[in-house]
């Protein structure tokens, strides 16, 4: 059976790439230069989120409402997130010689966010994106083809992890997740 573009790449997205001992040696000294200013760079990568994909903010009670990126910047609870956010991926950087507890983090992280706040899995694909693209801006220097090949297989091992919590059957539940991941976001996805 022949596959649509489409379809293919959905396919080569749920799979992640092995990562060679180089190219986590590359993230984990990239990561630390990012991490330094971790609360900053998390805040931009989820105003540039939410900006661009308006649709996201709904799970957030504390700034759906917020229209204005300095309003956003500003927000207490968009910080807290934004540390939150840098701190998961922090914890899957220090840990990436340690593919079960890699696992074990991003399965707390698909967890939460498939079965507590019910957050479409293509979310993630997008932010994940988005998070590329403001390293690769604000660090244009560190981040040079190299860096960016190692950070697209780091992107990839953090949505199939992420996202493999939504294809998990929840107790009582019989259907498993089935209509939860065909949703569509209306907003075009980044370029990356």
């Amino acid at each position: 059976m022949e596959k649509v573009q489409g379809e293919m790449e959905i396919e080569r997205w749920e799979r992640s790439e092995e990562m060679s001992d180089a190219e986590k040696k590359v993230i984990q000294e990239t990561w630390s230069t990012v991490y330094a200013n971790c609360e900053d760079v998390g805040v931009s990568i989820l105003i540039r989120f939410f900006v661009n994909f308006p649709s996201a903010k709904q799970y957030f009670s504390q700034f759906k409402h917020m229209e204005d990126p300095l309003e956003m910047e500003r927000s207490l609870q968009l910080r807290k997130h934004a540390r939150r956010v840098m701190g998961a991926i922090n914890s899957v950087v220090e840990n990436i010689y340690d593919s079960e507890k890699v696992s074990s983090v991003l399965a707390l992280v698909g967890k939460a966010h498939a079965v507590k706040h019910k957050v479409e899995p293509v979310y993630f694909k997008i932010l994940s994106g988005i998070m590329l693209e403001v390293l690769a801006e604000e660090y244009a220097n560190e981040f040079t083809p190299e860096v960016q090949r190692a950070w697209a297989k780091m992107r990839s091992l953090i949505y199939t992890h992420v996202t493999a919590a939504y294809k998990e059957e929840p107790p009582g539940d019989g259907g498993g997740s089935g209509g939860r991941s065909s949703s569509k976001v209306t907003e075009p996805l980044p370029q990356t």
